[in-house]
């Protein structure tokens, strides 16, 4: 036999086993052929594998869109990728930002304060576009890429394997039909007795194969787990890569707030003056603690006049609730924000303290947490 005689008997005896997987598949769609079921912890693993392919694909996706938000440059990457070539190096956008800032700090001076801030605060960004890049690099190795292995690894040849145990089971099922078939024919004639003999060692070897590749498919999907305990560690590096990066960021942010907290009170006005004008300039923390002094000293003193009132008579008044505040103990009320109560004064009470009313319900309430009202 020579190589073009074997090559077209494969191609013939491939087409009749795709043929009889074909009608036996119809035939089970129709209702018109038995199908062997797999057993109910083989269906769990499989079940299991595709619940942990799709929430794997989804949390992948997601966290590719966390970290480049830029649809535009996640397609860039992964085209990049693709051809296993290096992306090029560009400024991220806090980087960006950064740079515009230490651009126009120096284009309005550095000596003016504007000017100084604004190269202060590029600094930071830049310094924030860098860690952006780190926590970037640290999730895409520590976490996507063993994402990406379990989706275009593992679960592929889980995939492969599933699908040759389905031929396997419509082979065996074609089988296990051509034996039925031949032993009601052998009632009718003796001469299918041979027959019924080839069809009972087919089913026995289909069986046989099937079983072999059920279990090769039920090793595969039990190493599931393990792919879980393994993500699990993964997760693990991503929060730690985010914690790293916030904390950075935080620590960042606030050695730029001290910076521009501690700006000297003059600087060289760059606002249509000359630059040997020297103009009065106050930080901001000094200008927030000086408004907020005075609205704090304003409040205090109608605060006070209106309890002052309340307590030297004998009637009551509406009061606004400025914060939640829950109840020490039986004899407080505890209070919403934002909600009008009724209060009064008791003789003998505590000077920080009114008695409450909401209701049917009575308590001391805290003076500090009201606002009377008119």
């Amino acid at each position: 036999m020579n190589i073009m005689d074997f090559n077209v008997k494969k191609l013939a005896a491939d087409a009749g086993t795709f043929l009889s997987r074909a009608v036996q598949f119809t035939e089970e769609k129709l209702g018109q052929a038995e199908k062997t079921e797999l057993d109910a912890h083989l269906e769990n693993l499989l079940s299991k594998a595709e619940c942990t392919k799709l929430w794997t694909e989804k949390i992948m996706k997601q966290t590719e869109v966390l970290l480049q938000p830029n649809p535009n440059a996640r397609i860039e990457e992964f085209v990049y990728e693709k051809l296993d070539r290096k992306a090029p190096s560009r400024m991220n956008n806090p980087e960006l930002l950064g740079q515009y800032m230490i651009d126009a700090g120096n284009e309005f001076g550095p000596g003016t304060a504007y000017g100084n801030a604004l190269i202060k605060c590029g600094e930071t960004q830049k310094r924030i576009g860098t860690a952006d890049r780190e926590l970037i690099q640290t999730s895409a190795i520590n976490f996507l890429t063993p994402l990406r292995n379990f989706i275009e690894g593992d679960y592929k040849t889980i995939t492969k394997e599933r699908k040759l145990l389905q031929n396997k089971r419509l082979d065996l099922d074609a089988a296990k039909t051509r034996l039925k078939k031949a032993k009601v024919a052998e009632a009718r004639a003796a001469i299918w007795a041979e027959e019924v003999t080839k069809s009972e060692q087919e089913v026995r070897i289909t069986q046989s194969e099937f079983d072999r590749q059920a279990e090769i498919t039920r090793l595969l999907l039990e190493g599931v787990s393990s792919t879980h305990a393994h993500h699990l560690r993964c997760l693990n590096d991503f929060v730690e890569a985010q914690m790293t990066y916030y904390a950075q960021c935080y620590q960042y942010m606030l050695d730029l707030q001290k910076q521009l907290g501690s700006f000297p009170s003059t600087f060289l006005s760059n606002n249509n003056q000359s630059s040997s004008t020297p103009v009065q300039s106050v930080s901001a923390p000094s200008v927030l603690a000086s408004a907020s002094a005075s609205l704090t000293s304003v409040s205090n003193s109608i605060v006070t006049s209106g309890i002052s009132e309340l307590k030297s008579s004998s009637g009551s008044r509406k009061a606004r609730v400025l914060y939640d505040y829950d109840a020490a103990n039986s004899s407080e009320l505890s209070l919403l924000a934002d909600e009008v109560i009724t209060v009064y004064s008791i003789p003998g009470m505590d000077s920080d303290w009114l008695m409450g009313e909401r209701g049917n319900q009575k308590g001391k309430v805290p003076i500090t947490y009201l606002e009377l009202l008119n």
